[in-house]
This record gives structure tokens, C-alpha cells and sequence, in this order.
């Protein structure tokens, strides 16, 4: 059976990768843990804080890798504590959000269980380039675009 995506538009060249992040991310997205929020801040900014009730912050890893924002928590339980009542929850967790180009990650806080990353999305100024045509027909452009990718 053949899937339809919005990316299989031959008018969107290059965007396979946006499809591969979208499917990523809702797999990852299934757990409602930990609770968070998205505040949106003045002059551009963004605020995610998550609920980490019992994390050390030691405990918590925070990577940005491709635009991708990975949140890492691991919760050690007490081997030695005997519970008559259990509904605080001592597990791992992986939160993911996707930035767009331009967000910038300024920081992180960890204060009263709570976990704030701060966020910045900067002026976007487009570019308008203009491309020269070159005469030669016959040109050999894939030995082009390999030496293009050989200098770089």
C-alpha cells in the first residue's frame, strides 16, 4: 500500500528529511510524560518548562542535534523504601521538540522540580540571489556538482 505525503510533491526538492523527523516524532510523542508547557516570552522568545517532581539534575541530558531538541531523564527509585502507596512515578523519559531554523537555544534552569529551557527565535532576513545561466549545453553537470561537493 502506498502512503501520500505532502513531501511527495515533486515541487518540494530536498524535504524528504522533514517527513522522516515528522514520523520520528510521533512515535516519541505517544507519552503524555513528563507534563510541560510552551510559553511564548516578548521579543521572540519561547519558554519550555517541564514538571521533573524527584529528578536531580544530574540526572537530566539535554542535547540539540539538527534542529531536534532531546530532553533525557533517568529517576533512580529507592531499593531500600518499602511503599504502602505508590503515585509518584520513578522512570526514564525522552521528550523531543522540533525547532525551526532561527531558534536559537539560550539556556537551561533547573529550579523547584521544574525544568525551564529558554528559547529565541531570531529576525529572519531573507536572501534573494540571483543565478547566473551558463551557455554551455553540453556541459557535464553531475562531474559539476560532484566537484562542488569535493570543495566543500
Amino acid at each position: 500500500m502506498n502512503r501520500l505525503s505532502l513531501f511527495d510533491n515533486p515541487l518540494f526538492l530536498g524535504f524528504d528529511h522533514f517527513e522522516q523527523l515528522i514520523n520520528s516524532l510521533a512515535k516519541s510523542q505517544d507519552d503524555p510524560y513528563p507534563p510541560y508547557n510552551i510559553e511564548q516570552l516578548e521579543k521572540g522568545g519561547f519558554r519550555i518548562t517541564l514538571a521533573l517532581a524527584g529528578f536531580r539534575r544530574d540526572s537530566i541530558h539535554i542535547t540539540l542535534e539538527n534542529n531536534q531538541l532531546t530532553i533525557r531523564g533517568k529517576q533512580e527509585a529507592n531499593p531500600k523504601a518499602v511503599y504502602i502507596y505508590r503515585g509518584i512515578a520513578t522512570r526514564q523519559f525522552i521528550k523531543t521538540f522540533v525547532l525551526a531554523d532561527g531558534v536559537e537555544v539560550i539556556g537551561a534552569e533547573f529550579d523547584n522540580g521544574l525544568l525551564h529551557i529558554n528559547l529565541l527565535r531570531a529576525k529572519y532576513e531573507s536572501a534573494i540571489r540571483t543565478i547566473p545561466i551558463g551557455g554551455d549545453i553540453h556541459a557535464d553537470v553531475p562531474q559539476t556538482i560532484d566537484n562542488k561537493i569535493e570543495q566543500k
